[in-house]
């Protein structure tokens, strides 16, 4: 079973869960296991089968059902409202869950008609703590490098068959869920600047340099970052400025869900990879203890960079300081920390084969630092 897995099912003894995230994430698989777990009876609905639709608009489902959930209702026009109806009505009686594309986490943000009626749950790929119980934390690790976490390419291994696999699901995304959340026309610029920011991962993000190259304006690209946000390809992590005058106030870096997806040398897709499993564990946290959460970068005009900033509710919570084989201390990470003063600052290293501290700054191998994740504690 996936990490949240037993959060869900708690939820669901007081009102609807709504799991979303990128496609091909495995949540339709998560919801199905759930059901086979229950210990009473329970029905799964996909609104893309015939069958299954006309059962939905028809509440057709037995009493006992005791879970019911509805894969990609978010396609019905008035699936808000008939979800609140049905759980208005029947609340006592079933448990809802609701699983979609990415797609739904826009939808449902469109309307208030189901406030407080519902948790939504965010599920990520695997990442470095997240991983098979039958398989090598080592190999798991060179398969995140290489193929990915999602779960079909990771868990097969198969690096051609990954690539297949990358292409399928990012055609789908920009050729069907794209175009049919957003006016986009022009597909195939949208598909070149998702080539360009493939390779520009860890590093700063210009709008109006992509524009140039793309020859559309920067407005265009801004809307099309959006986008590819809201459909979980990327994710943006903005600059941290507050108390920090000579911060620099723009631009962003962009990161891509899919480690696979990066194009560049293993730095950028270890960084990469970092940046992932550190989202997943925001997200979870957000979605579970409720804070907010805010994962960015700290770079002043003096060059001083740090790769990330972890914020919970403003208030700077953790440094990190990303490296792929350089094992000395980073000077501004020890300047940032001596500054800002976190709970914890923490240099990861991915070839570090032995573990030290310094000035209260942490340096550690990823399989360490990632081997307590905040679903298990």
């Amino acid at each position: 079973m996936r990490y949240i897995s037993k959060f869900i099912k708690d939820d669901l003894n007081r009102k609807m869960v709504f799991i979303g995230g990128p496609r091909q994430v495995g949540k339709t698989t998560l919801a199905q296991r759930l059901l086979a777990d229950q210990e009473t009876n329970g029905r799964y609905f996909n609104w893309d089968l015939d069958e299954d639709r006309q059962d939905i608009l028809a509440k057709r489902w037995s009493e006992n059902d005791q879970l019911l959930i509805f894969d990609e209702i978010h396609k019905f026009p008035h699936w808000k409202n008939w979800l609140k109806g049905i759980f208005d009505v029947y609340k006592e009686q079933h448990s809802i869950l609701v699983t979609g594309s990415a797609r739904l986490d826009v939808y449902r943000r469109g309307g208030d008609s189901l406030l407080g009626r519902y948790h939504y749950w965010r599920l990520h790929p695997f990442t470095m703590d997240e991983l098979p119980a039958d398989m090598t934390r080592e190999e798991s690790f060179k398969r995140l490098m290489t193929i990915g976490g999602f779960p079909e390419p990771f868990l097969s291994g198969n690096e051609r068959e990954a690539r297949r696999w990358r292409r399928d699901r990012l055609d789908r995304v920009i050729r069907e869920d794209i175009r049919d959340l957003e006016s986009i026309r022009n597909i195939q610029s949208l598909s070149l600047l998702v080539d360009l920011l493939r390779s520009r991962v860890g590093g700063t993000i210009v709008v109006s340099n992509l524009a140039a190259d793309l020859q559309v304006s920067p407005n265009t690209v801004k809307a099309w970052l959006e986008v590819l946000e809201k459909m979980y390809l990327i994710f943006i992590v903005k600059p941290y400025t507050r108390s920090l005058p000579r911060a620099i106030q723009k631009p962003p870096k962009i990161y891509f869900f899919d480690n696979g997806d990066i194009i560049g040398n293993d730095g950028a897709r270890f960084e990469n990879l970092v940046a992932t499993s550190l989202i997943k564990r925001l997200h979870f946290k957000e979605d579970y203890e409720g804070y907010r959460y805010e994962l960015r970068y700290i770079r002043d005009k003096e060059g001083r960079e740090v790769d990330f900033i972890i914020l919970r509710d403003n208030i700077p919570e953790e440094l990190i300081e990303v490296k792929y084989g350089d094992d000395s201390l980073s000077r501004p990470l020890l300047y940032y920390t001596k500054r800002l003063q976190p709970v914890k600052s923490t240099q990861i290293v991915a070839n570090l084969t032995r573990e030290y501290s310094k000035n209260d700054i942490q340096i550690m191998n990823p399989l360490t630092y990632f081997v307590n994740p905040p679903w298990e504690t």
